[in-house]
């Protein structure tokens, strides 16, 4: 079991899910407030997306994830920033003729993509290890040859990548990154659980995925809409660490929709009744071997 925890609030995704819950931020003002509440219920870490402000649908511009950085920053409250690059690698293909792609198509470089870790620089920046099917039309397309240019451009900044791992060929190409030499010890794990076209969120599924990990590795796990909660205890169960958020599940209970900063406290809760901690950001920072840029 582990007990000193990292707590990762995932606060908005890019799915369409600000039509469903008034409480999802949008804005980079509501993003950035919404990580300072999860931050004052007790979050280590925040995983940022941001959204077009006037669709809600998510977005990779720059200017939106610098101004939500910088409200975090200049609110003088600490928290671990996580920011996502998965945006740019997504694909959607014409029902009879998967060649001809549809209007939610976002594919780019991946300098592209990673244009706004060069810029700001957080401490953590995701990487999704793998291509995947997202629903009945789109694929998510992660070349081995973009997150090792990925990897490698991380690890000059000083930015340490969570390899977001949906299965275990996920994970093998993330073990070779690091046998590559691109990604420095220890590296960090997510274990994405319950999504359509990737692993379960049970037992067997994360002890599994773990018993790939290299000696020393991090690794977290969540799962999503009913399952974030019982990945919370399990995870930690398990040995591993934690993220909730609105990315990941709108409700608090049934039929309860929910704030970010309700879920942070509720698996926060969790922890401490099963006799561990929710460490603060600078013991994430420690357990997780950050470097601090701001």
């Amino acid at each position: 079991m582990n007990t000193d925890v990292v707590l990762t609030c995932a606060l908005t995704g890019a799915g369409d899910t600000s039509s469903k819950s008034e409480h999802v931020p949008v804005t980079p003002e509501r993003i950035a407030a919404s990580a300072i509440e999860a931050a004052n219920a007790g979050a280590s870490a925040v995983h940022v997306h941001v959204r077009d402000v006037k669709t809600g649908k998510g977005s990779r511009d720059p200017a939106h994830f610098r101004e939500v950085v910088d409200r975090i920053r200049e609110s003088g409250v600490d928290i671990v920033l996580n920011l996502t690059v998965g945006m740019g690698a997504q694909i959607q293909m014409g029902e009879l003729d998967p060649r001809v792609w549809g209007g939610e198509t976002d594919l780019v470089p991946a300098e592209e993509r990673f244009r706004h870790i060069v810029e700001l620089k957080p401490e953590i920046c995701t990487l999704d290890c793998g291509s995947m099917n997202f629903g009945e039309d789109t694929v998510v397309v992660n070349r081995l040859m973009d997150l090792r240019w990925m990897a490698l451009r991380a690890k000059e900044l000083g930015v340490k990548p969570e390899l977001e791992v949906f299965d275990m060929g996920q994970i093998q190409h993330a073990l070779a990154l690091i046998r590559e030499g691109l990604v420095d010890t220890p590296p960090l794990f997510q274990f994405c659980l319950d999504i359509a076209s990737g692993a379960p969120a049970t037992a067997e599924a994360i002890i599994a995925m773990r018993s790939m990990l290299p000696p020393g590795a991090n690794w977290a796990a969540f799962g999503i809409s009913r399952s974030q909660m019982p990945m919370v205890a399990l995870a930690m169960l398990l040995g591993g660490h934690v993220r909730v958020g609105l990315e990941d599940s709108l409700y608090l209970s049934r039929g309860v929709l929910a704030t970010n900063a309700q879920l942070v406290a509720k698996a926060r809760r969790i922890v401490e009744e099963l006799g561990g901690q929710v460490l603060c950001p600078a013991g994430a920072r420690e357990k997780l071997s950050l470097k601090k840029q701001w």
